[in-house]
């Protein structure tokens, strides 16, 4: 099967191109500090933070409150204080189905098989005018992404994500780019969102990407709830 191979050709050229199976590998822990820049110049500081296996912690900052979503292997919870609400609350399923897959640590082609994700070679597309090598990507969720992959770099440079919630499908578009070389494993400084179909972008710009920095697993725990006083 050609395209088995091709597929799996191309994955093996992308995790060497963003470093090799050990650089990946050797990064426990990862920190990216950046912006969140929404429609009609809204800007948020945001603090991502990542450890092996599967754990996650994003804080958000709006009018100096801090929210907080995230996902310690098993549990997922936010905090919203600009909401009035500061104790920790379980995840709805769209937020839940997105957190887990921002937990893969590696993303989804790095061990796929491993992973149960399936990946089929779908040919060229042109993304902006130039052709990229399209990946059909098929999560052990059953959700599906189609992967852009840069023909000269073999990285992602955009990527359309299928999820299903409750019955109904979801489409979004992410666009990847300022790769920049964090401890040896190539990253994307750069990535917008949308919904497909739909012109307004958001937009994640990392100032900073750290590896290896020490995180307490605590912080993606879930706080336990104040007793309130009688």
């Amino acid at each position: 099967m050609a395209s088995a191979q091709t597929a799996d050709e191309l994955v093996t050229k992308y995790v060497k191109a963003i470093g090799g199976a050990d650089k990946i590998s050797a990064i426990k822990t990862l920190r990216r500090t950046g912006k969140f820049i929404g429609g009609g110049g809204f800007e948020a500081p945001i603090v991502e933070e990542y450890k092996r296996p599967n754990m996650v912690r994003q804080d958000f900052t709006i009018q100096g409150l801090t929210g907080t979503t995230a996902y310690d292997g098993n549990v997922g919870w936010k905090i919203q204080p600009w909401e009035g609400k500061k104790d920790a609350e379980s995840l709805e399923e769209e937020e839940m189905k997105s957190i887990i897959e921002d937990s893969d640590f590696d993303g989804p082609l790095v061990n796929y098989k491993q992973k149960g994700n399936k990946i089929e070679y779908l040919g060229l597309d042109p993304v902006d005018g130039t052709d990229a090598y399209k990946l059909k990507v098929v999560l052990a969720s059953g959700d599906t992404r189609i992967y852009y992959m840069d023909t000269d770099y073999y990285v992602p440079i955009k990527i359309d994500i299928k999820r299903t919630v409750r019955g109904a499908e979801r489409e979004y578009e992410v666009s990847l780019g300022e790769y920049k070389e964090v401890s040896g494993w190539y990253q994307p400084f750069s990535v917008e969102t949308n919904v497909k179909g739909n012109p307004n972008k958001s937009k994640v710009a990392y100032e900073k990407i750290e590896a290896n920095v020490p995180i307490d697993s605590k912080r993606f725990a879930k706080p336990s709830v104040a007793a309130k006083p009688r």
